[in-house]
């Protein structure tokens, strides 16, 4: 296995675990240090994932770091609740997996994203075309992307994390011109 491959897997295992624990004390609303690695080793055994023999080690390690960045914090006799840097870190990694629930029949109109964000913000930028390509969005310029379903509420959503308003449009489209390859990609009619 290459370098890349591993650095992929070892970034997706971080995410992984971090969404695992900001979920946990998130659903406690506060938690115990105590309790964090085993219910997180529980959801663990839930996802199928084997316990390995240094996992509360790794559990730990990943809360400490969690507490460092700022997305947890201590309350006091070892509990632990999610601070607001942490709650926007896992709607994120929610948004991140979230899928579009895909209806029966496609109503014939086009989602078209359109957005502008300053040289400034380029991390956001970035941010935001992982996100889109993450849930599914084709690309048809730099700044326009396309997907064939309602995803009105989860623009609003986007908008709200990345603190972009009006720097993203949302437009329905009757039709897009030589829209064919987009139809296919998408797995539509073609007609």
């Amino acid at each position: 296995m290459g370098r890349l491959e591993k650095d992929s897997r070892k970034r997706t295992r971080i995410r992984n675990l971090q969404k695992i624990v900001l979920e946990t004390v998130a659903v406690a609303g506060v938690l115990s240090v105590a309790l964090v690695a085993p219910n997180a080793l529980i959801v663990l055994k839930k996802l199928g994932l084997s316990p390995k023999p240094r996992q509360k080690e790794i559990f730990n390690l990943s809360r400490h770091r969690l507490v460092k960045h700022g997305l947890l914090e201590y309350s006091g006799r070892g509990f632990l609740k999610l601070t607001p840097k942490g709650e926007t870190k896992l709607r994120q990694l929610e948004l991140y997996d979230y899928k579009i629930k895909k209806p029966r029949r496609w109503d014939k109109k086009w989602r078209v994203l359109i957005f502008d964000v300053k040289e400034e913000r380029r991390a956001t930028r970035e941010k935001l075309r992982r996100t889109l390509t993450a849930i599914g969005f084709t690309r048809l310029q730099d700044s326009v992307w396309v997907y064939p379903y309602d995803c009105e509420d989860l623009i609003t959503l986007l908008k709200a994390d990345f603190k972009i308003g009006r720097e993203l449009l949302y437009m329905i489209s009757d039709s897009i011109e030589n829209d064919q390859w987009l139809r296919e990609s998408f797995g539509l009619p073609v007609s």
